[in-house]
């Protein structure tokens, strides 16, 4: 059995609005990447996929921000209405001094990049028409901490930056994908 190019381009969607959510904090469009019954696993992050949002917003709401690149992906079919995918990914976030979630990243007292280097392994479904991740694992290939030194965005202008709110100009691209 094998995929559509349509379905194949429905799933890179919803893998992708989940770096976008994550991303820009858009915890309103989860419901629209995973399955009601959906499970997560990714280091110490675990269980349903409410739990995870719980559990990531801790995480990423801490950070000054942060950025999920996707790379290469295999996706394939896994039966009439499921599929599997391993998506390459690379997630950086800014932890500031203070970080309250040491078995996350530690608190080094300065401004730091956690770089994450790993793979998405999901199991999805089609549900309601629509493809849904069912189950995510999350593996990680290697993680690094970086100096930030003089690199950051204090001399960007404010609208030139990225936004967690209505005020980032991708904001209108999800909500047009998540009707």
């Amino acid at each position: 059995m094998t995929l559509s190019l349509a379905d194949k381009d429905a799933i890179r969607d919803v893998l992708t609005a989940y770096a976008h959510a994550i991303d820009r904090r858009r915890w309103e469009l989860m419901p629209q990447i995973f399955h009601p019954e959906a499970t997560f696993a990714f280091g110490p992050i675990s269980g349903s996929w409410q739990d995870f949002v719980g559990q990531a917003q801790a995480v990423i709401n801490n950070c000054v921000a942060t950025h999920h690149q996707l790379g290469q992906m295999l996706i394939a079919a896994d039966g009439p209405d499921a599929a599997i995918a391993e998506t390459y990914m690379t997630a950086m976030h800014i932890v500031p001094p203070g970080y309250p979630l040491p078995t996350v990243f530690p608190d080094r007292g300065e401004d730091y990049s956690a770089v994450i280097a790993g793979r998405y392994v999901d199991r999805l479904v089609l549900y309601r028409g629509e493809w849904r991740i069912m189950q995510r694992t999350g593996i990680y290939d290697w993680r690094e901490f970086r100096e930030i030194g003089a690199a950051n965005l204090s001399a960007v202008p404010q609208e030139a930056r990225g936004q967690h709110d209505a005020g980032d100009p991708a904001w209108p691209v999800a909500a047009a994908w998540a009707g």
